[in-house]
Parts: structure tokens; sequence; C-alpha cells
């Protein structure tokens, strides 16, 4: 879940790093461990004009991603990128596609590990007419829609599942509450499960579920 603001993009771009600083693997080796300092000095160079030197954004509209797991970032990243006999990217954005074009696998992993590795500044929910709803649809979900709980697949707590559910807890809501509309309208393409359970769900549904999850700890 990582989006730009269009009106950062400017300044963002001009941290965008001329090419990879790492070699790939060589053929038939594992790939090197993520190296979060290396990635620590990407992020400075690429992330920290919308997401902070240390993944916690001071824009509502763009993620948190300190403390979110690694290999979810790194797929997301990587879904940025136009793979080779593809239209277009998994996910769409012209701004992250810029910036995760400029990264390596091996970049992408030790920025993910990075950010992985920092301590998150939690957001909270705001929305108190909304907390009955929102606590429902995560707990329990909505089954008159078939729409799950949330917390079948992001936990109890939002703390997500390694390689396949990203942490919810702390983030803000209107990032999540934009997330849910774009796979709803079909802008994200990159999860079929969450397309199919946004598209049941109501604007205020959304609202509600993406501002509880943000109170979540």
């Amino acid at each position: 879940m990582l989006r730009a603001k269009p009106f950062v993009a400017f300044v963002a771009s001009a941290f965008v790093l001329a090419g990879s600083a790492l070699a790939q693997s060589p053929a038939g080796k594992e790939p090197a461990r993520p190296d979060p300092k290396r990635g620590g000095e990407i992020a400075a160079q690429v992330c920290v004009a919308c997401h902070g030197a240390d993944g916690n954004s001071v824009a509502s509209a763009n993620p948190n991603l300190a403390a979110q797991h690694a290999d979810y970032l790194a797929k997301q990243l990587e879904d940025f990128k136009v793979k080779s006999g593809a239209q277009q990217a998994a996910r769409v954005s012209a701004i992250m596609a810029g910036f995760a074009a400029t990264l390596s696998e091996a970049d992408i992993r030790n920025v993910a590990a990075y950010f992985a590795t920092q301590a998150l500044k939690p957001a909270a929910a705001e929305q108190k007419d909304l907390v009955e709803l929102g606590q429902r649809i995560y707990r329990a979900g909505i089954a008159e829609k078939g729409v799950p709980a949330c917390a079948g697949c992001h936990g109890p707590a939002g703390a997500g599942m390694p390689a396949q559910y990203p942490r919810l807890q702390g983030q803000y809501s209107e990032y999540l509450a934009a997330q849910l509309v774009a796979f709803r309208q079909g802008e994200r393409g990159n999860s079929e499960q969450m397309s199919s359970i946004a598209a049941r769900m109501s604007d205020r549904e959304i609202k509600a579920v993406a501002d509880y999850s943000a109170g979540l700890r």
C-alpha cells in the first residue's frame, strides 16, 4: 500500500537514483541477505519526501511504511513495475512507478528490510460515530453482503501476516479508505481477494472500517 501525493512528486523526483547501486546476485546463487543499513541510505534519497526518513509519513494520504512487513513492502514495490509482456503494472501509480523503476531487486529488499525495522508512530481513529460499525465489520464482516471479517486475514489487532497480509494497525484511515475504494473501482488490481471484498462495501462501511483499523494497537 504505497502512494504519493502529486504535489510532492517534483520534490521527490530530485532524489531518484540514477541507477541501481547494487548488482544482482550471480545466477544460481541465493540472493544476498537484505541490508537494512543500505536500505536506509536509499530511503533517504528516494522515499523521504513522501514517506518520511523513518517510514512515518507526515501526510495522511501517504502510507506509513514503518514496521510494515518486509515481504509485503517488497511485493508492492515490484507490483509498481510493468512486467515483461504486460501492458501495465499490477498496481498502477505514475509516481511510484518512476521510483520503483530505479530500484533493483536487491535495492527493493534492502529498502523493505529498513522500513520493517523502524518504529511506527501510529495514527489514530477519529470518527467516534463510526466506531461500532467499523468494529463490527473488522471483527465479524458483513454477512448479508458476503464480506468476511478483516481480522480473519489481518489479525485481531491488525498486525497482518508477513508475506501475505499487511499490517493495518496505526495506518492512516484516509489512506486505507482510498485503497479500498481503489480496489472497488478497479484502479488497484494486485489483489483479486481485496477487489472482490471492496466491491461489496459502501462508502460508509469503507470509511468506518478504515478508521477503526487506524486505532488498532
